[in-house]
């Protein structure tokens, strides 16, 4: 090496070295990190936090259906009554519209919102309802063996198992104050049948009971079986296929720039910088693309097996690896396009909106319509709903299209087309201005 290129060279590391220690001593060096990521995790707390401590006071048009059967009877005082119409009344009346969607439904049109996850619960009242508390009755005048009138409280674990303990306490607090009104209404037709005589005297027994009429069973319809984490396996897979996709994509974005040279690769103590490839940024894309796609076929693949061996049942299995693939490759596409249109910042812009806002939006934990409403409005376009909405479909409702898996594969066809059409506008922009990617630092960048 001639003296003046060993020159050259020293004084190219003198001014690196002198640069790095002037960045060193700015104050800016050590603000931004520290400004960034405690910003980033103040939002990532009051999110997650205010999206799950309270979800009785964040309920909000939470759905529940109401069937009432009852054909109504002749009472033994010779009062038409039709006592079931008489509690849908007061459940109509004693609900906040504004905090449950109460849907009075015929028992079919009930049964299939239960199997498609539309709501989380049903309240069945029966026809015989009046009929079998007319004999209750009459039973605590005249001997005879009698049974409750029963309401059928059916819980749905598989539309997620907080949003059936919320039904269920919604379920309790109603029906405990209609079973006494019921009560107090029976036992003043049983004492006006008595009469005034001192002798006609109801008995405590008899008293107790039509106190408390109402037998009230509670059960789940369609109960998820075993294998399936409390109803809290569909979340977590979902989990899976997002972080697949966008951990995937930082991955596969990374090593590719490493191998093309357009950035660093360090080996424990070893640092390697190769000559950068001769190769457009859209080229480049295309091919973390096409990872990507690979990568979604084999990573879904992989969960399925070991989900499955695991213990997990699958009914559905190639239906699951199919649309595991899609949303794998789906984000997976949309986060290798914001990485190549925004730089080092994508990295933060896609941590931001498939984690950071995306698992509380999910609804799989806590229900939607038990969490802040800008969850809601979050959920509308989060990946994380979409996805977990199809897994849910496939694995509890039999992949159901109108239980979440036809809404699932259009947002994510819709998500990848955004993706592919974000990615491929702007970085073909970048290309035809003739942004390279380069050290504007380098010896070439300054024409040397």
């Amino acid at each position: 090496m001639t003296d003046e290129g060993s020159g050259l060279a020293r004084h190219e590391r003198e001014a690196v070295t002198g640069a790095g220690e002037t960045a060193v001593r700015s104050l800016r060096f050590w603000i931004t990190p520290i400004v960034v990521v405690s910003v980033l995790m103040s939002v990532l707390a009051a999110v997650y936090m205010g999206g799950i401590l309270d979800p009785k006071k964040s309920l909000h048009d939470f759905p529940v259906a109401l069937v009432v059967s009852d054909e109504g009877d002749v009472l033994a005082t010779g009062e038409q009554a039709n006592f079931g119409n008489d509690i849908r009344d007061a459940l109509v009346s004693g609900i906040d519209p504004d905090t449950v969607d109460l849907r009075q439904l015929g028992i079919a049109e009930a049964q299939d919102q239960l199997d498609s996850g539309e709501v989380f619960g049903a309240i069945v009242i029966p026809s015989d309802f009046t009929k079998r508390l007319s004999i209750l009755g009459t039973a605590s005048v005249v001997a005879g063996e009698v049974e409750k009138p029963v309401i059928t409280v059916y819980t749905n674990p598989r539309a997620g198992t907080l949003g059936s303990s919320l039904f269920s306490a919604i379920g309790d607090q109603a029906l405990g104050e209609a079973n006494k009104q019921v009560g107090t209404r029976l036992t003043e037709a049983v004492d006006a049948r008595l009469g005034p005589s001192p002798d006609a005297v109801i008995s405590g027994a008899a008293a107790l009971t039509l106190a408390d009429p109402i037998d009230i069973i509670v059960t789940a319809h369609n109960p998820l079986p075993g294998g399936t984490g409390l109803g809290l396996s569909a979340f977590y897979y979902a989990l899976l296929l997002l972080l697949a996709g966008f951990t995937g994509a930082m991955v596969v974005s990374a090593l590719v720039d490493s191998a093309l040279g357009f950035t660093p690769t360090e080996f424990g103590p070893f640092f390697r910088h190769g000559r950068a490839a001769q190769i457009t940024r859209l080229q480049t894309m295309l091919v973390k693309w096409a990872l990507m796609a690979v990568l979604g076929l084999v990573v879904s693949g992989l969960y399925l097996w070991i989900s499955t061996s695991l213990g997990m049942p699958s009914q559905h299995s190639l239906l699951l690896w199919m649309y595991g693939s899609l949303a794998i490759t789906a984000v997976g596409v949309t986060a290798v396009s914001i990485v190549s249109v925004f730089g080092a910042l994508g990295l933060l812009i896609n941590l931001i909106l498939f984690v950071v806002l995306g698992l509380p939006s999910a609804g799989a934990t806590v229900p939607i319509s038990a969490a802040p409403r800008i969850f809601g409005w979050l959920s509308e376009f989060e990946p994380m709903h979409q996805v977990y909405l199809a897994v849910r479909s496939i694995l509890y409702f039999d992949a159901r299209w109108d239980a979440g898996l036809g809404h699932g594969i259009t947002a994510t066809l819709v998500g990848m087309a955004i993706g592919l059409a974000f990615g491929l506008l702007v970085v073909r922009y970048y290309d035809r201005k003739g942004y390279e990617r380069r050290n504007e630092g380098s010896a070439a960048s300054r024409g040397t």
